[in-house]
């Protein structure tokens, strides 16, 4: 492909990053959808501060449901081999995580059809389950990553995996979705400080500090166990970057401790664990002096560090097997074509740049607090 300006390796590292890019974005523009929502029930007391805090999110979080989108068309695109695998052996997990963001856009819409306490109870307890259970699971599908997927492919590379549902749930996976848990439920109460007062906003900050030192106690934690008691995978042979995909091309070995090497081997990514501490200590801080922006601010910095922790650990493996180690996907052996990341990556410096000005936009709109006289206002409030 002589017509396209950078080679394959550039090709694939740039849709490495752009990948980590959207799911980063997700986890900022849709994680406080679902931190507000799972907090629902805890920091709203009556019918009118629970109307506050839907609506909150009800206007804009079907616009940050496009970073989910983004990323799943990004890994189907750029990373069929992912993707197929991917869906393969998480595939109840995400059909759980479905029907739970479902209730969102359900319980949003038939609260208010009828004045009836117990019936809106009932709906804000479905919202709380579509906020908590994507919030849990994600991070243990995030976990399973971390320590190998029981997958493996044969000659022709159909792949099969070998796992259940029920198997996901190990003890590392569970620390790992806590630690998602905690760090939405974070980022939840720090949109609910920017965006209401009164006693809701006093609640957050309350329940903010809890899930931010929660955070910062099961990040750590989590750190220790991949650095003394889980299996990373290391590729023993060369690779050739420049190649065809094909995953079976390559040996790869399990070791203890091995997630770390990245970071022995370039000391400049210790900034990535090192903003997800100090992200969530920035978030606890704002908490305690009422700082709602920089609040803010500190839970998405400490959410762009652990995800990004938990991807600079992995590189260049994007899933790695435990089943069958040699078959484990990489950066070099599952993405798509050569000039397929390429007229991909021209639609997306079109696009891309779009959907940003788009939602700073809505935004700017939505600007302010939501209180009980703003609803009033309203007639589309929920």
């Amino acid at each position: 492909m002589n017509f396209i300006p950078l080679d394959y390796e550039a090709l694939r590292l740039i849709w490495w990053l752009l990948l980590g890019i959207l799911l980063i974005g997700y986890a900022i523009m849709d994680g406080f959808d679902l931190g507000v929502g799972a907090l629902l029930p805890f920091v709203a007391k009556n019918d009118d501060e629970r109307r506050i805090v839907i609506n909150v999110v009800g206007p804009v979080w079907e616009g940050n449901q496009v970073w989910l989108i983004l990323g799943g068309g990004a890994i189907f695109a750029a990373w069929p081999a992912l993707y197929a695998t991917s869906f393969s052996g998480f595939y109840l997990a995400m059909m759980v995580i479905l029907i739970a963001i479902i209730l969102r856009p359900v319980g949003f819409k038939y609260r208010s059809k009828i004045a009836d306490p117990r019936w809106r109870e009932i709906w804000d307890w479905a919202l709380f389950i579509g906020g908590f259970i994507p919030a849990l699971i994600l991070g243990v599908a995030v976990g399973n990553v971390l320590r190998g997927v029981p997958f493996e492919f044969d000659d022709t590379l159909r792949v099969f995996y070998r796992g259940g549902f029920f198997g996901l749930l190990t003890p590392f996976a569970l620390l790992a979705g806590l630690v998602s848990l905690c760090m939405l439920l974070t980022h939840g109460a720090a949109m609910l400080t920017l965006k209401t007062d009164g006693p809701i906003a006093e609640r957050a900050r309350t329940y903010g500090r809890i899930t931010a030192i929660a955070t910062i106690v099961l990040f750590a934690l989590g750190g220790l166990w991949v650095a003394y008691a889980l299996d990373g995978y290391v590729v023993t042979s060369v690779q050739d970057v420049l190649g065809p995909s094909n995953p079976l091309n390559k040996t790869v070995v399990a070791k203890t401790g091995a997630w770390l090497a990245n970071y022995s081997a370039h000391p400049w990514m210790m900034i990535a664990p090192v903003l997800g501490f100090l992200g969530m200590l920035i978030a606890i801080l704002g908490f305690s002096g009422r700082l709602a922006w920089i609040t803010f601010l500190g839970s998405a910095i400490g959410i762009l560090g652990i995800i990004s922790t938990a991807g600079l650990s992995l590189f260049p493996f994007l899933l790695p097997s435990s089943l069958a180690p040699n078959a484990s996907l990489t950066v070099w052996d599952a993405s798509s074509s050569h000039l397929t990341l390429w007229i991909m990556l021209l639609a997306t410096c079109v696009f891309l740049p779009i959907v940003l000005v788009y939602t700073a936009f809505v935004y700017r709109v939505m600007r302010g607090k939501v209180t009980t006289a703003s609803l009033g206002k309203n007639p589309n409030a929920y």
